[in-house]
């Protein structure tokens, strides 16, 4: 079994997990200001089987879309890191960084500070060469935090296979950073 990485800067630790975090992730996940981009909120049970499907990469490999706590508190907010997307995605293979933060963390900049030490573990421990990150076009709020990243948007659109087709949110833009470039 891989040793659990777990991420910390100056206000935020990334870490595996928590049966505790089950119940702020299920009210988060049912946030429509959450949820907007994301086809929608999701009931308890559906937010039950994310939390399992985000813990799941992190006990196989170490790492993975982490859940994000303020240190000074311990209080589960959000998630941020590391994923391995879909195959059938005009990216892959690729290394997706993302995050998702309860409404009342919004604009305090935990989003960008927690991914920052995602993508320095992502170039320098995991030794990626890019990383990208991918939104739907209407989702404004995390293109800027992959702008203030640093990462470059592709000039091309792409059409989310998970997303039903028609659907407003199935346009997606691409991000992406180079470890030159970081």
């Amino acid at each position: 079994m891989p040793k659990i990485i777990e991420l910390s800067t100056e206000r935020l630790c990334l870490r595996q997990w928590r049966a505790s975090d089950t119940e702020a992730f299920a009210q988060m996940s049912s946030d429509p200001r959450v949820m907007e981009y994301l086809l929608g909120p999701i009931d308890t049970a559906a937010s039950l089987v994310m939390q399992e499907r985000l813990t799941q990469p992190i006990a196989k490999r170490g790492w993975g879309l982490w859940a994000l706590e303020l240190k000074e508190t311990q209080q589960f907010i959000g998630f941020t890191g590391l994923h391995i997307p879909l195959p059938e995605l005009p990216c892959s293979p690729c290394v997706e960084i993302g995050w998702r933060l309860a409404f009342e963390h919004w604009g305090k900049g935990y989003a960008s500070e927690a991914a920052r030490a995602a993508l320095d573990f992502g170039f320098n421990t995991l030794q990626l060469d890019e990383i990208v990150s991918f939104t739907a076009l209407p989702n404004l709020r995390s293109q800027a935090v992959m702008q203030k990243l640093g990462m470059q948007r592709d000039a091309d659109t792409f059409m989310h296979p998970k997303v039903p087709e028609g659907h407003f949110l199935q346009e997606h833009c691409l991000y992406r950073l180079n470890k030159l470039h970081q």
